[in-house]
């Protein structure tokens, strides 16, 4: 991966996106459906895409949108739908857009108030405090956003009443019937102007700040982080939660103080990112290089990315820490620490995250659940109480309140941020030093991921590779334990490969939109060692696909 020579140095005016351009974009430009990179394409969070490329346009809302109307309809979902953006350019535009349908169909649609912008767990926690106790009228959501992603991207996810995000089974539906009404240029779509969906009687606003603020104290320990005094600092990222970070602090009395609160659509205040774009990624050292550089003015400080689903964790002792050691924390200190907690109560990971969660989990006791790549394998385990706690290596978690029932069933880089806070209050150390701690007990673990070229061909086939074409008996020097194509805890087909050893392992999975496959890699015995399984990875996965081409 090569590392642009001006990552981690402020955003010039020649980085920056022209806004009027984009959403001049986004309302001329048509997509032709003929062309597979214009289509609409759930990933393993909602269609996103860019109005210049012709992925993400005005056609595209109004299709899903009414894609989503028909889906509720069929599954007779006629509760409120939670609507919610983020501060990309193009998430406003694409809010009227999806208003427009929403109020044709007859939806009723709960906007924010004040017309501000609403984090995603906030829209997943709105939506689970309105269904709990109910069986019919239920609520669902939709929230705009491309996460981190850079200014001229938009995204749009759809959350089912469950809270998190929609499983393969539903954007799969959504996905078509959206690409049929952009095949027949929207024959089938209702809608109707914005200035009469906003007056209409199915459209109302919602005060999500003020329910979400004061429910916080019942996930996080607030009186503890109040009663210790220290201090912390957030940088929002000019993100969905920039108006959220000043009521929480005066709500609980925090010495929290945000050091950045610009809301522009250009991020020209962001620190290019590892290869010279903008984006908001509160787990880059490359685009976090502002708030690293405040470190030592607070005990400890934190980021979220631009919808607020993800963290960025900032200690005085390690700097910016890399997700999967955080993750480790946290599980660490909420098991010793939520008694409520079920015994039964299990951590969530995924396949590529690091094996440091594997083992300090088995020392707590406590069972591992091991699903592919995507927020949404854990939204069943959240609901009924069963996953205590779960995380992505992308530094993406949620955990149950602290009486051990739901809080959200979509990744919440608001609590996971201010657990950093607690684990400081309460411990009296930041997060980094705990975990230097565990690598003198557990082992300290080398974790990358790198990209190895691959066709399109190359990467169907990755996807869909069985266990007998990985014909190696040893990785690295050490005999292999495991190979996994399906993930242990669910079942379901991991869209690649792992393969495990004693000290190190790496899972290869393609790119749903490059012709790269990405090889994440761990190792627990050095550098070396890290670097040989990294190189016999690349060999052990392009003989594979040989083979398999060969079979084919």
């Amino acid at each position: 991966m090569k590392i642009d020579p001006r990552a981690g140095q402020l955003a010039k005016a020649s980085d920056l996106v022209d806004v009027p351009k984009l959403l001049t974009a986004y309302y001329e430009d048509r997509p032709d459906p003929g062309v597979p990179e214009q289509r609409v394409v759930f990933g393993t969070s909602g269609h996103r895409g860019s109005s210049f490329l012709r992925s993400f346009n005005e056609w595209h809302i109004l299709a899903i949108t009414q894609a989503i109307c028909l889906y509720r309809q069929q599954q007779k979902i006629d509760g409120p739908l939670f609507l919610g953006i983020d501060t990309h350019a193009l998430s406003r535009p694409a809010l009227a857009s999806a208003v427009e349908v929403l109020a044709a169909n007859g939806a009723t649609v709960m906007l924010a108030g004040k017309d501000d912008f609403t984090p995603t767990p906030v829209i997943s926690h709105a939506i689970l405090t309105y269904n709990h106790g109910r069986t019919t009228g239920l609520a669902d959501g939709i929230v705009v956003t491309p996460s981190h992603n850079p200014p001229d991207t938009g995204g749009f996810k759809y959350n089912p009443p469950h809270g998190g995000p929609a499983e393969g089974a539903i954007t799969s539906w959504i996905e078509s019937k959206a690409n049929d009404f952009i095949t027949n240029k929207l024959d089938g779509v209702k809608r109707v102007l914005y200035a009469k969906a906003l007056g209409s009687a199915t459209t109302h606003t919602q005060d999500y700040m003020t329910a979400y603020v004061e429910d916080l104290q019942n996930v996080i320990d607030m009186q503890a982080i109040r009663n210790s005094g220290i201090t912390f600092g957030v940088d929002p990222l000019g993100g969905a939660g920039v108006h959220y970070w000043q009521p929480i602090a005066e709500r609980y009395g925090l010495n929290l103080k945000v050091v950045n609160d610009v809301v522009d659509p250009t991020f020209r205040f962001m620190t290019l990112d590892w290869d010279g774009k903008i984006r908001m990624d509160p787990s880059s050292p490359y685009a976090m290089q502002s708030l690293i550089a405040l470190k030592g003015k607070f005990d400890v400080a934190f980021a979220c990315d631009t919808d607020h689903d993800r963290h960025g964790i900032v200690t005085k002792t390690a700097g910016l820490l890399p997700p999967n050691h955080y993750l480790a924390v946290c599980i660490h200190y909420l098991f010793s620490n939520r008694s409520q907690w079920g015994k039964s109560a299990a951590v969530g990971k995924t396949v590529v995250s690091s094996s440091m969660i594997d083992r300090v989990t088995a020392k707590l006791g406590r069972k591992l659940y091991e699903v592919p790549v995507g927020f949404k394998y854990f939204v069943q385990g959240l609901l009924k109480g069963d996953l205590g706690f779960v995380g992505e290596e992308s530094a993406g978690a949620s955990f149950l309140r602290r009486d051990g029932s739901v809080w959200t069933t979509d990744k919440d880089g608001i609590i996971a941020a201010l657990l950093a806070a607690e684990i400081t209050a309460t411990t009296k150390k930041d997060p980094g030093e705990i975990y230097q701690e565990f690598t003198k007990e557990f082992g300290d673990p080398l974790y990358d991921r790198t990209d190895a070229p691959a066709t399109s061909q190359q990467r169907d086939k990755l996807a869909k590779i069985t266990k007998e074409s990985i014909q190696v008996p040893d990785l690295a020097g050490e005999k292999i334990l495991t190979i996994l194509t399906n993930a242990p805890g669910d079942g379901n087909a991991i869209g690649g490969v792992k393969v495990a050893a004693k000290n190190g392992w790496f899972a290869a999975r393609p790119s749903g939109t490059e012709d790269i496959y990405k090889i994440y890699a761990e190792s627990f015995s050095g550098k070396e060692h890290l670097q040989k399984i990294q190189s016999e990875a690349q060999t052990i996965v392009d003989k594979a696909l040989a083979t398999a081409a060969s079979a084919s």
